[in-house]
């Protein structure tokens, strides 16, 4: 789990921008249910931002 996390981690400050899980899931090749475990371990960590649109959650790193 903590080498998802970092490469979560990596990908979200290389880009700057945001993802959905269900982005991220594809462009990592991980699990829906995994990115959005890791999400919710930075979220209560306070490390994302979580903007909404629509339906769907855009997150965002803060570092």
């Amino acid at each position: 789990m903590e080498e998802n996390r970092e490469k979560i981690v990596n990908e979200l400050k290389k880009t700057g921008k945001g993802y959905t899980v269900s982005e991220l899931s594809k462009k990592m090749n991980l699990s829906r249910q995994t990115i959005a475990n890791c999400f919710a371990f930075f979220e209560g960590a306070g490390k994302v931002d979580i903007r909404r649109t629509g339906m769907a959650k855009i997150y965002y790193w803060k570092g």
